[in-house]
């Protein structure tokens, strides 16, 4: 978060898009599309600081739940929380529901009528929205999680950030594909690629990767930290018992096919210290393809709320490491990890022959505004 006018005016705008939709709702909507206050107290805050990008309960109101008008004043208020880039994409992510849908031949599962569902996307605001006091807003559903905090009329945070997509590729008329992430996907192959010998050895921690993102979706990642398995990124069990072993079963059989060992999963293992190459090691080349990758992250939220012009500044850029696991080839399994100073920033594409992309960007000092609700408190309610 860069903090000054553009950013009290982002705020303006989702407290304003916020008070709008909340306006639409009924008693019983309202009730289900509100929580707590964030706070500093763990307990307290814990609904808030849950997030997940699998199909399951992500907490809120979905757009099943909801009049057209709202589901409008629900995207407005994701509107004002992302780029325009990053909005468009969020909103393929969604339609893709019914790419899939098709891909997997129609069928019920997760213990729902329609396993696949564009509307089972979730919208909650905790607190009451405005220019004192600390109230934030979560949006997700099956690879979407955007997460904000707002505290006197600034956006304190803005992470985690999480966009998915799966298919990763789609056919579309006239030979081409759609590719919502594969920017994402294709400047980080082509900067690994461009490194020589010496630094790509370095770069590429495993010539295997990981079948999920390593951190997963964790409140807070730690070092020392393997990637969960699917059936445990869920918000709980299923009620058919059948539907729970299918899920099991699928995430048993992603990790069979992954085959990690001890020494494996200690290679790609989340650490304090970043793995890989720094920027200081890079060329010129290499260190522009690298703005350009953060850039894919970065930008996802306002310019007024995007930390991008850190990373002008060499010194801090060079403290930016990027590694690597898997191949190298297009269309093969693959993970990569750019981590450093207020940096975590993940992606895999490995799962359904590589073809189901998962990409998050994370400030893992700053997450959910822990950092700021902590200083907050201190200054309103000590004394």
């Amino acid at each position: 978060m860069t903090g000054g006018a553009g950013t009290r005016e982002t705020a303006r705008a989702m407290a304003e898009a916020a008070c709008a939709w909340l306006d639409t709702l009924d008693a019983e909507q309202r009730e289900r599309a509100t929580g707590h206050a964030p706070a500093a107290d763990g307990d307290t805050d814990a609904e808030r600081r849950r997030w997940f990008y699998t199909p399951t309960d992500h907490g809120g109101l979905t757009f099943h739940d909801q009049f057209p008008p709202q589901q409008r004043a629900a995207m407005k208020l994701l509107g004002t929380g992302l780029s325009r880039a990053a909005y468009v994409t969020a909103a393929t992510v969604m339609g893709l529901e019914n790419v899939l849908d098709h891909t997997e031949g129609f069928v019920s599962m997760f213990d729902r009528s329609r396993g696949r569902d564009p509307f089972m996307y979730y919208l909650r605001v905790f607190g009451e929205p405005g220019d004192t006091g600390a109230w934030g807003w979560r949006f997700g559903g099956h690879h979407i999680s955007i997460n904000m905090l707002v505290v006197d009329g600034e956006v304190a945070a803005t992470t985690p950030c999480f966009l998915g997509a799966d298919p990763a590729t789609s056919e579309l008329l006239g030979g081409t594909t759609l590719r919502p992430l594969g920017r994402v996907e294709d400047l980080a192959r082509d900067l690994v690629r461009s490194l020589p010998g010496e630094l790509r050895d370095r770069a590429v921690l495993l010539g295997k990767a990981p079948p999920d993102l390593v951190a997963a979706n964790r409140t807070e990642p730690q070092d020392g930290d393997d990637w969960i398995p699917l059936a445990g990124i869920w918000r709980a069990p299923f009620a058919s018992d059948t539907e729970q072993a299918k899920l099991e079963t699928g995430s048993r059989g992603i990790e069979e096919k992954a085959g990690f060992s001890d020494a494996e999963k200690a290679a790609v293992r989340l650490s304090r210290t970043p793995r890989g190459v720094p920027a200081s090691d890079l060329d010129g080349e290499q260190r522009e393809i690298l703005g350009i990758l953060l850039g894919t992250y970065l930008e996802r939220v306002p310019e007024s709320l995007s930390p991008i012009t850190r990373y002008d500044d060499a010194a801090v850029l060079d403290d930016v490491h990027v590694a690597w696991a898997g191949s190298l080839e297009p269309g093969a399994p693959h993970y990569y990890r750019i981590q450093g100073p207020r940096l975590l920033i993940e992606w895999d594409n490995t799962q359904r022959d590589a073809n189901h992309a998962h990409s998050v960007w994370r400030d893992p000092s700053r997450d959910f505004g822990l950092d700021v609700l902590g200083a907050h408190r201190a200054a309103h309610h000590l004394g």
